[in-house]
């Protein structure tokens, strides 16, 4: 075969270092779409990215060139870089170490990017360890739930 056709579609969740509710709705939505354009630049294409105020979802198709940790660390490095240089907060801000990133069929699209683009009502209902458990169970993901939210401040 001549070339190579994909299409793989990614959801991958990240949270802000120690689930820190600090993505303030005044200017969280210009740092989903800095992501985005982030998740373009690596080579992927972004869908949608949508969050609350302690994490982010991502929904973008990713070639298979590409890795899903080489994506996510330079998306995380460089929007963390984006929002300490425009002084959202007066503390620094870091991502938490680590994601969860799961595949979907092209029949999924509108049903994850719907529950992407509810985040806020969803998260009236659960919070964000309930809904990643909920990811990893839903996936058949193996983790040890002593680790999962463990960090050290």
């Amino acid at each position: 075969m001549a070339n190579t056709y994909t299409q793989i579609y990614i959801q991958a969740i990240f949270a802000v270092k120690y689930r820190n509710a600090v993505l303030d709705k005044g200017w969280r939505d210009k740092v989903f779409a800095t992501i985005g354009n982030l998740i373009n630049e690596s080579g992927a294409s972004a869908i949608i990215v949508n969050g609350v105020e302690d994490h982010v979802h991502t929904f973008f198709t990713i070639k298979p060139t590409l890795t899903i940790s080489k994506i996510l660390q330079s998306v995380k490095g460089k929007s963390s870089k984006y929002i300490n240089e425009s002084y959202f907060l007066q503390e620094r801000f870091e991502w938490q170490e680590g994601f969860g990133a799961f595949s979907y069929s092209q029949s999924q699209i509108n049903a994850v990017s719907n529950y992407i683009k509810n985040q806020e009502k969803h998260h009236k209902q659960k919070t964000f360890q309930q809904e990643y458990i909920d990811f990893l169970n839903k996936f058949k993901v193996d983790y040890n739930e002593d680790y999962l939210f463990k960090e050290l401040q």
